[in-house]
């Protein structure tokens, strides 16, 4: 089941950030007193009584033509459209203002959820102010201070209770769920229509058309796929993102639902900050990654090209040695053969078990070849290993003492279960654990 979304949202300096920061536990927003300092939406994971679900910051919204207070509005009202619960944040020191009421009007329109939340209300005396807010038609307003950490608890348990109630989908164990990810303008629609050989998904140049994660069925040599596009048309009088930053939350709306995960880099134009970005969030969920060079006709080869762009593709991802690469045309559709066997095959090796016995002898081939190491003339002892998981495959080493187990002999150990079992495509992970 996917995690809600949740939307601070309100007009600038009313303390969206601070909320945001004290939910996600770390201070993730610039906090500074100064209005229209939160430019951007970011995007963060928080949890209330075993719920997860994503929260968005947003920059404030305020009545105005300026292009940054304008920018600052569209950006709230991608955050209103993605989002299942809105919270509505509100300075309880100033009373409604006429920006409150603006943001109020936006908010009537997206028929979303809403709970109205009115911030710095620091004391008793103070709460009496709260009522002048019931005038903004969103029921009971929450009084709560950022800054002191009161009444969140309130305010989130309204929050969790507007979720929406989907059903758990079943997935089918043998159907391979596969996200394509990556900057606006890659080329993951024409992907997905090259794969099912029509025009399944709507294919445009302009960046930020694709919207909502499409699901499209595929078999092929007697497997069958569901393609997680993150696709969809931009509904007809919304302004959605045009820069690379904003297809984040998408993205890991995808990457949920996945088994693997195909992370387009566009040939024609090299690897950006955004790439390693988005494909970060696919290694920390576990996923099974493959690297898709697209566009490769638009390169001009030499026989060393793609050795050359492989190279670097390593030297930027060194975090994702073990994914495999695949160059490709979805327009021509060159190389496009290579790309389903290999989807195949990672998302094989991520679901791969290996019997104990079998991976303590290959443990033990390992000590052999390079023995434990000694620290503070203690010396680590592996006694056995065991797999414990799945997707990703996930092993606990039983060691004397887990202090002694240095990361750089877990790295080493994982290299010789990769050397063993292959694992292509697949994180995996290794716990030590002492065995009393």
């Amino acid at each position: 089941m996917r995690k809600s979304v949740v939307a601070i949202v309100g007009r600038p300096n009313v303390g969206k950030s601070t909320i945001f920061n004290r939910l996600v536990g770390e201070r993730i927003s610039i906090v500074e007193d100064i209005p229209g300092v939160t430019r951007d939406r970011i995007y963060s994971e928080a949890e209330w009584l075993n719920t997860s679900f994503n929260i968005i910051d947003t920059g404030g919204i305020e009545v105005g033509d300026e292009p940054l207070l304008a920018q600052i509005r569209h950006q709230a009202e991608i955050a209103i459209d993605e989002a299942d619960v809105i919270i509505f944040m509100v300075n309880g020191r100033e009373g409604v203002t006429a920006s409150d009421e603006e943001v109020a009007k936006l908010l009537y329109k997206s028929s979303k959820p809403v709970v109205l939340a009115v911030n710095k209300i620091d004391n008793s005396e103070m709460r009496e102010r709260i009522y002048d807010f019931y005038a903004l038609g969103f029921g009971e307003p929450f009084p709560i201070s950022g800054s002191h950490g009161l009444g969140l608890g309130d305010l989130l348990d309204d929050v969790v209770k507007k979720f929406p109630h989907d059903q758990p989908v079943e997935k089918d164990e043998d159907t391979i769920y596969f996200s394509l990810i990556g900057r606006p303008n890659v080329g993951k629609s024409s992907l997905v229509n090259a794969l099912v050989n029509e025009e399944r998904v709507i294919v445009s140049d302009i960046e930020g058309t694709t919207r909502d994660a499409v699901d499209t069925q595929l078999h092929k040599d007697g497997q069958d796929y569901v393609i997680i596009d993150t696709a969809g048309m931009r509904k007809k009088g919304k302004v959605y993102e045009t820069t690379e930053k904003y297809s984040v939350l998408r993205a890991l709306k995808a990457i949920e639902r996945s088994d693997v995960v195909l992370v387009l880099i566009d040939a024609d134009t090299g690897i950006r900050e955004q790439d390693k970005r988005i494909a970060g969030y696919a290694h920390d969920a576990g996923r099974a990654i493959i690297l898709v060079v697209n566009k490769w006709d638009t390169v001009e080869t030499t026989e060393k090209s793609m050795k050359e762009f492989e190279d670097k593709l390593r030297s930027q991802f060194q975090f994702l040695d073990y994914a495999p690469i695949v160059f490709l045309s979805a327009k021509t559709k060159k190389r496009l053969h290579t790309l389903i066997p290999t989807i195949k095959l990672v998302s094989e090796n991520h679901s791969k078990r290996i019997s104990t016995n079998v991976l303590n002898d290959v443990i033990m081939d390992a000590l052999a070849v390079n023995p434990t190491p000694t620290y503070k003339g203690k010396k680590l002892k592996i006694l056995y290993a065991t797999q414990v998981a799945v997707k990703p495959p996930a092993f606990v080493v039983f060691v004397n003492d887990t202090e002694l187990m240095h990361f750089s002999y877990v790295r080493f150990l994982e290299n010789k279960i990769r050397e063993a079992f292959g694992f292509s495509g697949t994180p995996i992970k290794i716990f030590a654990r002492r065995r009393d």
